[in-house]
């Protein structure tokens, strides 16, 4: 081969003439014995943004290169997949792990082109090398394709160097806490608190549209503060101030029966969701109301589940875009349109910024103000949404004379009680029991737990947290606050059935906040578990007191967290006390408001119907308060 040609193809490169480069290189290429020429010739036509010539040059290298093959097909590999050539990226890629199985470098490029192709097992075969990186792009990938697995210890490790490598990007930051909580890191989650906290402290509140909104709800009870966290990825559009006018001006075509559209992807019986509101669905009185379901439920659990039919017409939003989904709506002249998803994973809450019925509300799902969401009112009750809380949302109440929350009677289980033995529980402890999700413990509420095992010394904590990790950053946080490991007990994830037997073998239930138990809280008390919780300051922190006080037991939501504590510990001392809250929920289960979902339907549909009266004459929406039905003398039946 010509090495003046070589040379001279080299200052080529080096001066940034990648033309000239290719020209000098081109007539000598039938004649190359080793690897520079081919490696140069590579370069250039990477540069020239030709990557699959390129990566065709670096394949031909590696032939001729020896101990350097390696390397060189590894750019081969990254090249065919930026070329979009999958087949041949992963036929080199893959044969080049057996000898680099730690190189991150390989590991992203095949990573990505696993993701396109849709090979997911194989996707998890290099995600452990991507998560050992250090590399933004490489852990970056790596996040993404954890972050679909949070149950993995590597996301942690993932999202933590990431948070290091990004201090001062509140959207990773924000993501590093999420994770935090799902494995009880407390410590890292009290080091980020306090970061915000300064932040706060200063006036700085951009940081907090790095947060999503139920993030922040996990750790925020100012409401003022939680209409700021606005990272819902969900939402691709924004409503305009007039477009809510402009969508209940327009001519709509009412009926003799109110068309009401419940939207969400949890119409399936096992979920949390519908295990509160599949009864009231069914007793939806069909002489004045006329129910659809707009589902994008996955379609695994929607095909299997043979209750649905009971609960109105289906019709299936898979496959369509928002706007088709909204056409589909909109055709079918739905006249209230309910929300049950809100700020929530896998929300499509953006269908409602399309101006698809006169009348738009928010249920259920999300806690808070829907905020760039167009709503016209949000479903509460008087606890859950007084009327303080009227100047952080954009939403008009529409307030249920009792809670806010349905409760499924008819067919959710009330087996007999476990045995406390079998459960691995000790016959002669008190046992405060904790069944909400890890990300819901709090610092807080982990500081106040803590108080009441110091105070109460015969008592041990039973919480369901699964997974190694998690389980000791749990026992580790209670060591740092004086309670021994043995006084806490790890309950397993089980069938509903099981569940509802065994939380009727704990004593008394501890709740979670800022964000307190929703159907966490619900089932302890059908249950038969009297629950402590905390008074809040915004819907998510006030939801245990709004039911407590439906069951007849207002005093179990203490007013300050001394107050909580002084509570649980009080009643850890006094098993009378403790026997006759049981028997109040045991008297009150089918009599008192709260799991009376024919009667909390009556509620709801007077609700819609005053809604419907304001959007027939085209007033604007208001507070409403929908009045309270006559108290039952006599029980309901399931």
């Amino acid at each position: 081969m010509d090495g003046q040609a070589v040379a001279a193809a080299r200052v080529a490169f080096e001066q940034g003439d990648y033309l000239e480069t290719l020209t000098l290189l081109s007539p000598l290429l039938g004649t190359v014995t080793d690897a520079a020429p081919l490696v140069l010739l590579g370069d250039a036509l990477e540069k020239l943004g030709l990557p699959a010539e390129a990566a065709q040059a670096f394949e031909q290298a590696a032939s001729h290169s020896g101990h350097d093959a390696g390397t060189l097909l590894c750019r081969a590999t990254g090249l065919y997949v930026q070329a979009g050539d999958d087949d041949r990226a992963q036929l080199i890629g893959i044969k080049l792990l057996d000898t680099l199985p730690d190189d991150a470098s390989l590991a992203y490029s095949l990573a990505l082109s696993f993701r396109r192709t849709g090979d997911t097992a194989l996707v998890k075969l290099v995600a452990h090398t991507l998560a050992n990186s250090d590399e933004a792009d490489h852990l970056k990938l790596a996040g993404e394709i954890l972050g679909e697995n949070e149950r993995n210890p590597l996301t942690l490790t993932v999202f933590r160097k990431l948070a290091a490598l990004f201090p001062d990007d509140p959207y990773t930051q924000f993501k590093f806490m999420s994770v935090a909580r799902d494995f009880c890191d407390f410590e890292a989650i009290e080091k980020l608190e306090l970061v915000n906290a300064r932040l706060l402290a200063r006036g700085d509140l951009s940081s907090l549209e790095g947060e999503t909104a139920y993030s922040n709800l996990l750790r925020c009870s100012d409401e003022r503060l939680n209409r700021l966290a606005t990272n819902n990825p969900g939402l691709t559009s924004f409503p305009s101030p007039a477009s809510g006018r402009q969508r209940r001006m327009r001519q709509h075509p009412w009926g003799e029966r109110i068309r009401l559209g419940y939207l969400s992807s949890d119409f399936w019986s096992e979920h949390a969701t519908m295990r509160l509101l599949q009864c009231v669905l069914e007793l939806h009185d069909i002489s004045r109301f006329d129910v659809t379901l707009y589902c994008y439920t996955p379609e695994q659990h929607a095909i299997a589940d043979d209750n649905r039919s009971k609960w109105g017409r289906i019709v299936s939003l898979h496959g369509k875009t928002d706007a088709e989904a909204a056409a589909v709506i909109r055709q079918d002249n739905i006249d209230i349109l309910i929300d049950l998803k809100g700020h929530t994973g896998g929300s499509r809450s953006n269908i409602l910024n399309q101006g698809v019925a006169p009348v738009q509300v928010a249920w259920l799902g999300f806690p808070g103000s829907a905020v760039n969401v167009d709503c016209d009112y949000v479903i509460g009750d008087r606890i859950v949404l007084p009327n303080s809380s009227r100047l952080n949302y954009h939403e008009k109440f529409c307030l249920l004379p009792e809670s806010y929350q349905p409760n499924d009677p008819v067919h959710r289980a009330l087996p007999p009680p476990a045995d406390r033995v079998a459960l691995g529980l000790p016959a002669d402890r008190f046992v405060f029991a904790a069944f909400n999700a890890a990300r819901k413990i709090s610092v807080a509420a982990v500081d106040r737990w803590a108080d009441i095992l110091r105070r109460s010394e015969r008592s041990v904590l039973w919480v369901m947290i699964d997974g190694d990790l998690a389980r000791s950053n749990f026992r580790a946080a209670f060591g740092k606050r004086g309670v021994a490991a043995d006084r806490i007990i790890f309950a397993p994830s089980t069938g509903y059935d099981a569940h509802i037997a065994r939380l009727q073998a704990a004593d008394i239930g501890l709740d979670t906040f800022p964000y307190n138990g929703h159907t966490t809280t619900s089932d302890k008390l059908w249950a038969g578990l009297p629950v402590v919780s905390l008074k809040g300051g915004n819907f998510a922190s006030r939801v245990s007191e709004s039911l407590l006080t439906a069951l007849g037991l207002p005093d179990l939501a203490a007013a300050t967290p001394d107050a909580f504590v002084e509570l649980a510990v009080h009643l850890s001392q006094s098993p009378d006390d403790v026997m006759r809250l049981k028997q109040e929920i045991s008297r009150n289960r089918f009599l008192a408001p709260l799991f009376d979902a024919e009667r909390f339907c009556r509620h709801l549909e007077n609700g819609f119907a005053m809604m419907a009266d304001r959007a027939k004459v085209k007033l604007p929406p208001d507070h409403l308060d929908v009045p309270r039905l006559p108290v039952r003398s006599a029980l309901f039946s399931r």
